[in-house]
């Protein structure tokens, strides 16, 4: 498979149109109709269900969809790597990051890297840490953000200051907001959303055995969303605090667990990892000022 036919192929799919997507690329319909039929033959499987006006993926349409976007995103990562060695004063550095108000600490690093050099650009990914872990071990993002132990068989870290507190958000109005601060038990039989992280593995670290009498009516990966079906009365959000809108105007109100509890972020990059010079200075200007736990 050549690349420029995986991009070929990417466009189509999103397009949903052979003719759309021809114009996007400047090319003739018959060339890129073409092309995708050579590589239907390749592959010896049928990628595209054609009609009139559209055409939509298959089964193993979609599968090559999955790997032609990680493909090309590891083949753009790796070009900009090439053109950015010897050259401190650009790049690009790929982070990815778990939601919590304590990002802060990394965006004042990247604020006094970005003013030394103004060449590097630095992108963002949110997600769970399974996602990003993951996309951190193929080598799509030079750094990782979370909120989690670490895990030292294959990650070095670092350690950011202060930890986020865990809650509850909630309408001003629901019979919860009265309390001051939220027990477990509070919430056993209440309709409860939470991240699908959290529903894997800080609940059952919470409930423990309760956690099987929770009822778990929605689950989300963005505590905004998550704000928005709270707020439209559909349940109570676990949640770190800061991330929702729970100020004087707002709708919603934040209310801690008691007892406290805290977790910590950390930022992770693989062991033996070898950075582009942005990548490395950016590290440099992080170990500066936070502490450092690089393992053997």
């Amino acid at each position: 498979m050549e690349i420029r036919v995986l991009r070929y192929f990417l466009e189509v799919a999103r397009e949903g149109s052979v003719t759309r997507a021809a114009q996007r690329l400047h090319i003739s319909q018959p060339t890129l109709s073409r092309q995708l039929k050579d590589l239907e033959a390749e592959l010896e499987k049928k990628l595209f269900v054609r009609s009139s006006f559209s055409v939509r993926l298959t089964d193993e349409g979609m599968l090559l969809r999955k790997r032609a976007e990680d493909i090309l995103a590891m083949v753009d990562k790796t070009s900009e790597e090439f053109k950015a060695l010897g050259q401190v004063a650009g790049g690009d550095i790929h982070i990815g990051c778990a939601e919590s108000e304590n990002i802060k600490h990394l965006a004042q690093r990247i604020r006094t890297v970005r003013e030394r050099c103004p060449g590097i650009r630095f992108h963002l990914y949110s997600g769970d840490t399974d996602d990003l872990s993951e996309r951190l071990d193929r080598g799509l993002l030079d750094f990782v953000v979370i909120a989690e132990a670490v895990d030292l068989s294959k990650y070095n870290y670092l350690e950011f200051p202060g930890a986020d507190v865990w809650g509850v958000i909630m309408r001003k109005d629901a019979p919860l907001a009265k309390k001051k601060s939220i027990r477990i038990h509070d919430l056993l039989d209440q309709p409860l959303i939470t991240s699908r992280q959290g529903l894997r593995e800080d609940i059952p670290k919470l409930f423990g055995e309760e956690a099987d009498r929770l009822n778990v009516t929605a689950t989300i990966n963005l505590v905004y969303n998550g704000s928005i079906l709270v707020r439209e009365g559909l349940g109570y959000l676990l949640a770190f605090d800061k991330l929702a809108n729970t100020s004087q105007e707002s709708e919603l109100c934040f209310r801690p667990l008691t007892p406290k509890l805290e977790t910590k972020l950390y930022l992770i990059w693989k062991k033996y990892q070898v950075f582009t010079p942005a990548a490395g200075l950016f590290l440099e200007e992080l170990k500066a000022h936070y502490t450092a736990a690089e393992s053997e």
